[in-house]
């Protein structure tokens, strides 16, 4: 690094008060010239924590396999509780799936740094772990003529298997609560323009349990002499990019997030990497494509020329096959547990104010086609007609009527919205095929006729009783991310991903985060 970029660096601080470097601080940077040096003391100590926690998974990755494979023995071969040994053949099969399935844990990255703690990856990588190991010791066993294949496919396996999942959950659930107390985040620094630096510093602000912590910003070219903030804070702001590794060893930084294209061009991204080598710093770049999630995305060189395809998304085939299945199924099973407490819910309504227990209303659902959804009415009988006279007070996102304290809530109709129960007779609408349990928010006809632009993309399959929209803020929402989570739902549906989604409910039920 050259002595007249660092003495830069000093100077080039902007409404950051009294952040800037000063002279003992430069003089520190121009000396340090060994990669080890380099390297921060915030840095060292996030690689251990990185390098704890995937130990500590190891160890209970470990633990949870070994429990399942014992539990199928002990399953298989009863008669071990009586004292008798098993066989060394059954030994060495116990042994064998024990090692092939730790090894496809491993080879599915389970454990990666880039996949703890956010996103459902991880959580991929241990279900195609399992299947691997399901189908691995399937074929093993066949070939060899074992007769204790059964017992690990069909039992010992899946139950395992699940266990990682739940392990996994607990463990994120430490990380991310020790992460709201600043504790076991990447320190980054974000590169890019104005509009891209604050687009990819709201993203992380407004995402719960995010990884990152944005300890400075560097502002491709900035005039403005304007700092940012994020919350209370205010992030440090520096103008010249040929700054960054320094930037970086100043603030501690584990990585640095580009986001967005920058006028020095691919060549200086390409430098940059290079040059934060040195210190063990990750290089992020945030795509343009912000609807397009990573299945999607399959990177394919050609001569040397990485070249970024973008699957076109799916809206109908075998996998909308299996989600209609998944529905219907999981629909039935909710209903058949849930028709005593609804029946209840129905008399407490009939017993709060004059009317119907339920609430029909005209949706729009997949392709245009309407559809009469169903709801426990939470408002009296004549809320249609009072409408026109509260609009003027309306607290709505965009084309959306909402309203905190609407005086046309009954009481037991405030209970049920805000933990949602109003929403139960939907599961009536899944079993009729009109929404799904997963999907886009069914707009109303009114709101269809006022989209413009893409928002009609939201219609291309159908709406849910929960989604993106309602596990990240539901009526606190404003209207263009309410859009913007419904057209990457559309975009970027899968199955695991709606599981995820049903799991995300259950807690904002209990939250009450954004319902009334």
């Amino acid at each position: 690094m050259k002595g007249g970029n660092v003495t830069q660096l000093g100077q080039d601080a902007i409404g950051v008060g009294n952040t800037s470097l000063d002279a003992m601080d430069l003089a520190g940077l121009a000396t340090a010239r060994s990669p080890h040096r380099f390297a921060s003391t915030t840095t060292m100590t996030t690689a251990r924590w990185v390098r704890r926690y995937r130990a500590g998974l190891l160890v209970m990755d470990t633990m949870l396999v070994f429990a399942g494979i014992l539990g199928t023995q002990l399953l298989l071969h009863p008669e071990v509780f009586t004292g008798r040994m098993l066989r060394p053949e059954q030994m060495a099969q116990a042994v064998v799936v024990f090692i092939v399935w730790m090894a496809l844990l491993a080879m599915f990255r389970s454990r990666d740094r880039q996949i703890l703690g956010m996103g459902s990856d991880e959580y991929k990588a241990v279900v195609n772990a399992g299947a691997a190991a399901i189908g691995a010791t399937a074929v093993l066993f066949l070939a060899f003529q074992a007769d204790s294949s059964r017992g690990y496919v069909f039992a010992g396996i899946p139950v395992a298997t699940g266990a990682l999942l739940m392990e996994r959950w607990l463990a994120r659930r430490w990380l991310t609560w020790h992460r709201k107390d600043g504790y076991f985040l990447s320190r980054v620094v974000v590169l890019g323009s104005r509009e891209d630096v604050e687009y990819v510093i709201a993203r992380i602000a407004a995402k719960s349990g995010a990884v990152f912590k944005v300890v400075a910003a560097v502002i491709e070219d900035d005039v403005t002499g304007r700092g940012l903030r994020t919350g209370g804070d205010t992030i440090p702001v520096f103008t010249q990019v040929r700054n960054v590794p320094a930037v970086v060893q100043r603030y501690g930084a584990d990585a640095v997030i580009v986001g967005g294209q920058l006028a020095a061009g691919s060549s200086f991204v390409r430098e940059l990497g290079w040059e934060l080598e040195k210190t063990s710093t990750q290089l992020v770049v945030a795509s343009s494509l912000t609807n397009v999630a990573g299945p999607r995305i399959r990177f394919r060189p050609v001569e040397g020329l990485p070249l970024m395809h973008v699957d076109l998304p799916n809206f109908s085939g075998s996998r909308h096959v299996v989600k209609r299945s998944m529905d219907l199924v999981l629909a039935a099973l909710a209903l058949l547990v849930l028709m005593v407490p609804m029946g209840l819910i129905a008399l407490l309504i009939r017993r709060d104010s004059s009317g119907p227990a339920l609430f029909r209303q005209v949706r729009v659902g997949r392709n245009g086609t309407s559809f009469t959804m169903l709801k426990f009415r939470s408002m009296v009988q004549t809320a249609e007609q009072d409408l026109a006279a509260l609009r003027e007070q309306n607290e709505g996102a965009g084309v959306l009527f909402k309203l905190k304290n609407d005086p046309r809530v009954t009481r037991i109709g405030r209970l049920l919205r805000k933990t949602s129960l109003d929403e139960l007779p939907q599961i009536i609408n899944v079993l009729r095929g009109d929404m799904s349990l997963v999907g886009p928010r069914p707009p109303l006809p009114s709101e269809v006729a006022a989209y413009h632009g893409h928002t009609h993309r939201r219609l291309f399959i159908k709406p849910g009783i929960t989604g993106l929209w309602q596990v990240n803020g539901r009526s606190d929402l404003d209207w263009e991310e309410s859009v913007r989570l419904d057209l990457y739902y559309v975009e970027n549906w899968s199955i695991l991903g709606d599981l995820m989604i049903m799991w995300q409910t259950l807690k904002v039920m209990v939250d009450r985060k954004g319902a009334y």
